[in-house]
């Protein structure tokens, strides 16, 4: 096993969602160097059809927009995070007009390697399904033809304990040559 491989396993397995970051602001070099490695994700077509709405602290205005979307259980923790965002897939390919049905799954591989950059860079992501796309689209002006997919919060880990939940077995949702009967 060479050293790409371990060193990725090593992401992996260090990841997890916090709900606790440290009041520490981040960089933009930092920001830049995720959404650059979003950038590189593959993408059917190329179409790249990935979003990203973010907010800092420094920027009260936005930040609190992006806050606002959430529900209330979530955003009483993810406003201790540094970086507010939501990312949003463009439902449609640029060429043709025609419904993209693989942009929400491109945009949830962009998110991954977003994920596993922050993780090397030693920030902390928590995606939140717990919010109001209706409400992110008005607030954000969010155009008709993207659709407002997860939020996130961003930070550096603070005190939480790193408690990682059991995954589930390989067996459970990886099956050879068909559906298990």
């Amino acid at each position: 096993m060479g050293y790409e491989a371990m060193h990725i396993d090593t992401l992996i397995q260090k990841r997890f969602s916090p709900r606790s970051f440290k009041d520490q602001n981040i960089s933009r070099q930092m920001l830049e160097q995720l959404f650059e490695a979003a950038r590189r994700a593959p993408s059917s077509f190329n179409e790249q059809p990935w979003r990203f709405i973010y907010a800092t602290r420094d920027d009260e205005e936005a930040y609190v927009k992006l806050l606002d979307c959430l529900n209330e259980k979530n955003r009483s923790w993810a406003q201790q995070a540094p970086v507010i965002m939501l990312s949003v897939a463009k439902t449609t390919f640029s060429k043709s007009d025609v419904q993209n049905r693989h942009a929400w799954h491109d945009t949830g591989m962009a998110m991954a390697f977003l994920l596993l950059k922050a993780t090397e860079l030693d920030l902390y992501v928590r995606q939140i399904a717990g919010f109001s796309p209706e409400k992110a689209r008005e607030l954000l002006h969010i155009p008709d033809d993207y659709e407002p997919l997860a939020m996130a919060a961003l930070g550096y880990l603070g005190d939480e304990e790193n408690p990682q939940k059991p995954r589930k077995p390989i067996e459970t949702f990886a099956f050879q040559g068909q559906w298990p009967s």
